[in-house]
């Protein structure tokens, strides 16, 4: 196990995916570095008010703890009260156009250890995609980019962490998926720290592929008020699910990270509607009818 081989590769994947969206949007990205007083920092890049990107942020950080945030282990109880040490690159993407659709991707590692005990580790991340106006192009290229990043771990290996986003992104209280998906893993360690490291690897450098070149098919088709309204409309479901379930928001606050960069995920502009529901048979509504439900799209 090697935790300095993970942090020199998430430094370097930072800086190279930030290069990237550089190039895309034509503008730059703040470099922002901070400190964590109870251990560990970070760097965030965020862009506001970019050619493409409304908001955007990439951000890496490496933290450590005397004691896990209770996000980490409501689901393992035994790793109570040991000391902590996590690191990852997380990022979101909110384009203005709003036929170009909203991104998430991140990969992390985090490490508990206790006196006398063997340490725990393990991997988690994925990425899943936003849209709101969508095309069933768009969604099988991604679908399809992370397939193929996964088909050198095993023929399960999509599908599981497919059906592991769908029921991840899911916002109970609405009954509705976020978006349409894509992959999503955690406490990932069963096949050893190389093998993990690998898949986590993979899935972190599909990312590009995956979603740059939906960005560039649809960054130039035109929109009025109607799009924005119902872009802003749908980003407030972003909002909820990222202040009331993701399990990385929790952690964050939970462990004093800092807010602005923890927080940098929300979309610059969203709305709240009373009650609404789309015009049978209109574009708003399609996003509905054949995108926001169980779909096998590769």
């Amino acid at each position: 196990m090697d935790a300095r081989a993970v942090r020199d590769y998430l430094v370097d994947l930072q800086s190279r995916i930030v290069a990237q969206l550089e190039q895309l949007d034509g503008m730059t990205f703040r470099r922002d570095a901070w400190e964590r007083s109870e251990g560990g920092g970070g760097l965030s890049c965020v862009i506001e008010e970019g050619n493409l990107l409304e908001r955007g942020g990439v951000n890496f950080s490496h933290v450590t703890g005397i004691s896990l945030p209770a996000s980490a282990t409501a689901a393992r109880p035994e790793l109570a009260g040991r000391g902590f040490e996590a690191m990852g690159v997380s990022l979101v993407l909110h384009p203005r156009n709003p036929y170009v659709p909203t991104v998430h991707m991140n990969v992390r590692f985090l490490l508990a250890h206790k006196a006398a005990s063997d340490p725990v580790w393990w991997f988690g991340g994925g990425m899943d995609l936003t849209p709101y106006y969508p095309f069933e192009e768009d969604a099988v290229h991604f679908h399809r980019t992370c397939r193929d990043a996964l088909a050198g771990f095993g023929p399960e290996c999509y599908l599981r962490f497919k059906r592991w986003c769908d029921e991840y992104f899911y916002l109970k209280h609405r009954k509705e998926p976020r978006g349409i998906g894509g992959v999503f893993f955690d406490d990932l360690n069963e096949q050893g720290f190389d093998l993990s490291f690998e898949l986590a690897r993979s899935v972190a450098e599909s990312f590009l592929p995956a979603y740059v070149p939906i960005a560039q098919r649809r960054r130039g088709l035109a929109y009025g008020a109607r799009e924005r309204e119902f872009q802003a409309y749908r980003r407030s479901r972003y909002v909820e699910f990222n202040l009331v379930y993701d399990r990385g928001t929790l952690f964050g606050l939970q462990s004093g990270g800092r807010t602005e960069s923890i927080l940098m995920s929300l979309p610059p502009v969203a709305q709240w509607r009373y009650d609404w529901c789309p015009t049978p048979g209109s574009q708003e509504a399609r996003l509905y009818d054949e995108f926001l439900i169980a779909r096998d799209w590769v």
